[in-house]
Parts: structure tokens; C-alpha cells; sequence
């Protein structure tokens, strides 16, 4: 399971002319999965995406998690985050889960988000064309990997 982090000021997912996910302060999440991710998994990206310590204290040092600031969450599924580019120029994403598994664990991480954040969390649609807009705050942006636990 992978987490591409972003700290923000503002994000939003549009499909076609509809927005489906919108925050103000906090982080924007896109997620990828694979096959051999499980519970496990999930349980370490929740706890390390709460806790996480990328926010600004009264000094400007990241000293604060999302749950200290109260933030908010938007949660983006994003398969190609699992994109292999060592062959070619085309990128393979045979390690990335297939799609009916896929948004199985999609639906219940963010099922799961909610539970131990006590947060609504705003989502985009699995599968869809999106258009993920926001404004990095910082900026700041982190790679999570389950499998390497980083």
C-alpha cells in the first residue's frame, strides 16, 4: 500500500462538473494498492497518516499531527502510484492490485480512516477521470509504503 502525502491550505476532486470531495487545512491523501496488502497495511498507513508530525507549531517546526490541528482529509484512489518504469518509457502497473480488490480495500480504508480519525473523510470517485486540484502547503509532500514501512 502506497500514500503519496500532501500537506494543504485547500483540495477538491472534480468529475466532469461536479465536486465530490473538498478540505480546507489538512492532507491530501492519493492511495494506491496491491494484491498483497492487507489489514495489516492498513492499520500501519492510518496510524502513521494520523500521527504523522508535518504540521506547524507555534515556531514554525513541524511539531503537530493532522489529529493535534484537526484537519481534514481528502482521499484519492491513485493505481499508478505502483507504476514500474525500469523497462521502457511506458509504465507497467503490474504490481498494482486489480480493480474489484482494489476498491474493496479502497472503500474499506477510508471506512476504516473515518473510524479512528472520528472524521468525515471526503473522497473522489474509484475509477473515475478525476481532476484533483489543491494548494501545497509548505510544500510538503510524502511517499508512505506499507511494504517498506517508510
Amino acid at each position: 500500500m502506497r500514500c503519496l502525502v500532501q500537506r494543504v491550505s485547500q483540495a477538491s476532486v472534480k468529475i466532469g462538473n461536479r465536486i465530490t470531495g473538498e478540505i480546507g487545512t489538512g492532507l491530501l491523501v492519493l492511495v494506491g494498492f496491491e494484491a498483497a496488502d492487507d489489514e495489516g497495511d492498513q492499520v500501519w498507513m492510518i496510524k502513521k497518516l494520523l500521527n504523522m508530525r508535518i504540521f506547524p507549531d507555534a515556531e514554525e517546526v513541524m511539531n503537530l499531527s493532522l489529529q493535534d490541528i484537526n484537519g481534514e482529509l481528502l482521499v484519492v484512489s491513485q493505481f499508478t502510484l505502483h507504476a514500474s518504469t525500469k523497462k521502457g518509457n511506458r509504465p507497467s502497473y503490474i504490481k498494482a492490485d486489480k480493480p474489484q480488490s482494489a476498491q474493496k480495500k479502497y472503500h474499506d480504508f477510508v471506512v476504516s480512516l473515518a473510524k479512528e480519525s472520528g472524521k468525515i473523510i471526503e473522497t473522489g470517485e474509484f475509477g473515475a477521470m478525476m481532476d484533483v486540484s489543491m494548494v501545497n502547503w509548505g510544500p510538503v509532500t510524502i511517499m508512505l509504503d506499507s511494504r517498506n514501512k517508510e
